[in-house]
């Protein structure tokens, strides 16, 4: 099964969403030059939540941004979930419309916040799929 690498911000929003998974995660440190240099080596899903509220600027957190100049990080993401607010309107979830576009990768799903029961029925499902797509 694929590794979720995540980033969260000290709300925890993304964590806490990534907690009901059950899966085997890793978290891209909260300050920007630890997530420079950290390292995953797995093959993995992204999740990603979403900043600005409309501003392309800061839409991907900087962390993830340090995370992802690293090509042998980039190289073992195989999809990406998007976290967001529907309060952003368009921008729901944007960051990992733009980070999957710029790997080549599928966004796997999109959920808002810390998720709902069937947002992580769901997303168990899809990895599930995924793994048995690319093993």
């Amino acid at each position: 099964m694929f590794d979720l690498v995540y980033f969260s911000s000290v709300s925890e929003n993304t964590k806490r969403f990534v907690d009901k998974l059950g899966a085997n995660a890793v978290r891209i440190p909260l300050r920007s030059e630890e997530a420079a240099k950290f390292e995953h080596d797995r093959d993995s899903v992204l999740v990603v939540p979403t900043y600005g509220g409309g501003n392309d600027e800061s839409t991907v957190p900087k962390q993830v941004i340090k995370f992802l100049n690293n090509p042998e990080n980039r190289k073992h993401i195989k999809a990406v979930i998007a976290g967001g607010n529907t309060n952003f309107g368009s921008h729901f979830c944007k960051a990992g419309d733009i980070v999957a576009s710029k790997l080549g990768v599928p966004v796997l799903y999109r959920f808002e916040v810390t998720g709902t029961p069937e947002d992580v029925i769901e997303v168990k499902e899809r990895l599930v799929t995924l793994w048995q797509t690319n093993s």
